[in-house]
């Protein structure tokens, strides 16, 4: 029940993946619980124009490659491969209907009530949803994030040349020329199911490298990789304007420090510079809570803001935008209001680049490690070396660990492979448990399969691996 002199006992703003999944916990801790929502489906970016869509096309354009060449190697000859690119983006919105629904069954299994809306605080313990105020004695912020602009550069995502990520995924041709402005994930992601399915693919980087936040020995690896692949890529060289034509996009570049500009002809552009926090609209400024430089809200450990009642969690809050961190936020947030003790373990967020080959790494990259100032000694194991892997014909990547020379505590688990997003679970379990190399080397593991190759990592911390 309610506390008397409210409506609930917790409104959740947002039904993403920390908002729908803070709800849930909520409500099944015995706490009345709503959540209020805009969209005509749950499940926020990530299921409806995020994570979801974007796997099920990397899943399509991967199997289109592997028709298209791959096969052939194993003697398996499909000489007329055919692409219906409507087909391909039915079954993905089927994925996101499936999954957009099932979050509705559960909100009704769990009596967790659904305010369609919009909601903007009236004060710390009131929301105004489509018109009605609606009271509650805890409120959580889980607004998530949407596509940084830039500026000068107008995206239309409805049938558009210029799109970002929510129109890459609906793109109703294959790109002749796909310029990507962006090196990160989810620009290289996408940016990989088009090139996979004919498009030419340029991709646009202000940095040195790709993939900023990965360790440096993954984003060299990546950028030959993505080469080899059949991607052009601009680095440290900056976008200064896009002029839509009717034939294409002229987009001008110039290097990032400065220089003579130029032009690239495309057929198509997908703006992917970042995400930021959804704020706007949430009328924040009523219960005096401030946004830091970035615009997201700060909280303490346990998710509480600056405002007695309101919590924040997700996108909307400083560390990686990630769903599986707002997803564990959601979980805490809803213990800590229940009274319970809710604790996310911020140094053991995996991530993962979900093209293919895979990339994915937990806990430091081998440049933190050495700016703390620690000792350190890694371990690095080429997956041509793993028998799983040359005999799936899949030889690219490797596995690195990284541990304390003194301790021989990991640190840090850095890979790319086909399986590496479900590789790098291993080793974010192993590293909450305090791992060290050793217990990981010493560790059975089945062969012949890919994870061979952390424990082969982990073994040469140590300079003892078998099959190198």
């Amino acid at each position: 029940m309610a506390d008397q002199t409210y409506d609930y006992d917790v409104l959740v703003i947002g039904a993403g993946p920390g908002g729908y999944v803070a709800a849930i916990r909520a409500a099944q801790l015995g706490l009345k619980t709503a959540c209020a929502e805009s969209r005509d489906t749950l499940g926020g970016t990530c299921l409806n124009v995020g994570c979801i869509p974007s796997k099920a096309l990397l899943h399509g354009s991967e199997l289109f490659d592997e028709a298209n060449g791959h096969m052939a190697k194993w003697g398996i000859k499909a000489p007329k491969v055919e692409l219906d690119l409507g087909t391909m983006m039915g079954e993905k919105s089927k994925a996101v209907k499936e999954l957009t629904g099932g979050i509705e069954f559960l909100f009704k299994k769990n009596k967790v009530e659904w305010l369609k809306g919009r909601a903007a605080f009236e004060d710390a313990h009131t929301v105004t949803v489509d018109g009605k105020s609606v009271t509650a004695k805890d409120i959580v912020i889980a607004t998530g994030s949407s596509v940084t602009p830039l500026p000068g550069i107008d995206v239309d995502n409805d049938g558009g040349r210029i799109v970002d990520s929510t129109g890459a995924l609906k793109l109703d041709q294959v790109p002749e020329h796909l310029v990507v402005i962006g090196g990160g994930v989810i620009g290289l992601e996408l940016g990989s199911v088009w090139r996979r399915l004919g498009a030419k693919v340029t991709v646009v980087e202000y940095l040195d490298q790709l993939l900023p936040g990965m360790d440096g020995d993954v984003r060299k690896e990546a950028a030959k990789i993505f080469k080899k692949q059949g991607m052009d890529l601009k680095l440290q060289t900056k976008v200064t304007g896009a002029k839509d034509t009717v034939k294409g996009v002229t987009l001008t570049v110039e290097p990032a420090d400065g220089g003579e500009s130029s032009t690239i002809e495309a057929s198509h552009v997908l703006v992917s510079i970042g995400r930021r926090p959804n704020v706007e609209g949430l009328n924040l400024h009523a219960i005096g809570l401030e946004q830091n430089k970035r615009g997201q809200i700060e909280t303490h450990h346990d998710f509480r803001t600056a405002v007695d009642g309101v919590w924040a969690i997700g996108d909307v809050i400083p560390g990686p935008m990630l769903a599986h961190k707002a997803e564990d936020e959601g979980i805490a947030v809803a213990e800590n209001i229940a009274g319970q003790t809710g604790i996310v373990n911020h140094d053991l967020i995996p991530s993962v680049v979900y093209t293919m080959p895979e990339m994915a790494g937990v806990g430091l990259t081998e440049e933190e490690a050495k700016e703390d100032g620690r000792k350190i000694k890694t371990g690095k194991f080429p997956m041509m070396a793993n028998s799983r892997a040359k005999t799936n014909r899949e030889p690219e990547g490797f596995v690195k660990v990284i541990a304390d020379a003194e301790t021989d505590r990991v640190l840090g688990v850095w890979c790319i492979n086909a399986l590496a997003g479900t590789m790098i679970a291993q080793a974010t379990q192993a590293m909450e448990f305090g791992t060290t190399a050793e217990d990981i080397a010493y560790t059975c593991h089945a062969h012949p399969t890919h994870s061979e190759a952390l424990k082969e990592a982990a073994m040469l911390v140590n300079g003892s691996a078998i099959h190198i």
